[in-house]
């Protein structure tokens, strides 16, 4: 058993595609299920089920992917360790991020970081399941790092505040809200409301904030990115509640502060009980910095 077929396994479990995988590896899918398939003759027991259209893991395979993953992170450590000896950071950093970072610019920390650590390799995954799903993979190892948007503390997984702003309520020039100068949120209940998906930091803060209030408004559409939803409000179609820094690039809206103010964090989510590698643990001193200048 070698490592690389770990490393494929896993990168198939986590894409549930061998195409996926193998673009996430950056070799030819032949090669990730040619090595797949020597792992399960191997271990004498399928990892996959591939009587479906899309494959699944079967029993073995959940089982096998904890161990695969404590494997390769076991091998990232011993690699850590000798890092310090050729006297040049290198790795591979798993990095989630959001549709927002809200006033932190992280292609800029990016780019500066890839100036300064050169070997290091950093790859983005921006899951549907947003913030939810990067604490998930966060607490199984699949990511190193991830920006996310929640309060409390995640089970397995720390949180460390990088930034907070306002929300804001967004609607049209004409909308009959738009002329006060600030809104409540029990000021909505008769809305009709453009959601984010759930999982998301947002939709979970906005869908508190309801409670809350005591106020449910009507939320037919449901939408992945603030592009979206500005659109719908800018066709009459709704109003929504995002962060102050979303709401700034659409300037024909208007943008109202609420009262009370709700505050949306951006922080960034590292494992409870797992040291970081000197790149991730690197990545994350450079996106702390990045936002300390926001």
């Amino acid at each position: 058993m070698e490592l690389r077929q770990l490393e494929y396994f896993v990168a198939v479990a986590e894409e549930m595609s061998f195409s996926r995988g193998a673009r996430r590896q950056n070799v030819v899918q032949s090669a990730v299920s040619t090595a797949v398939g020597k792992l399960e003759r191997e271990l004498g027991t399928p990892l996959f089920d591939r009587s479906k259209l899309r494959i699944e893991l079967t029993p073995a395979g959940r089982a096998f992917l904890a161990e695969a993953r404590s494997t390769l992170h076991a091998a990232q450590r011993a690699k850590d360790a000798v890092t310090g000896f050729h006297g040049r950071l290198s790795g591979t950093v798993d990095l989630g991020t959001l549709m927002s970072s809200g006033p932190v610019d992280v292609p800029a920390a990016l780019g500066r970081f890839h100036a300064a650590y050169p070997l290091v390799s950093v790859r983005l995954r921006q899951g549907p399941a947003g913030s939810a799903g990067h604490v998930a993979a966060i607490a199984e190892g699949s990511l190193d790092l991830a920006l996310v948007s929640l309060s409390g503390k995640p089970a397995m997984v720390s949180l460390r505040p990088l930034v907070e702003e306002p929300m804001v309520f967004l609607c049209r020039p004409d909308h009959a809200l738009a002329r006060r100068r600030q809104i409540r949120i029990t000021d909505l209940a008769d809305e009709t409301f453009v959601h984010f998906v759930t999982g998301w930091g947002v939709r979970r803060q906005v869908d508190q904030v309801f409670r809350d209030a005591g106020v449910e408004p009507a939320a037919p559409y449901e939408v992945s990115d603030y592009a979206t939803a500005a659109g719908l409000v800018r066709h009459r179609l709704g109003t929504t509640l995002v962060p102050r820094s979303a709401a700034a690039p659409y300037t024909e809206l208007r943008a109202l502060p609420l009262v009370p103010t709700v505050t949306w964090r951006l922080s960034l989510a590292v494992p409870d009980g797992r040291k970081l590698s000197p790149a991730a643990a690197a990545l994350a001193d450079a996106l702390g910095r990045q936002a300390g200048g926001a």
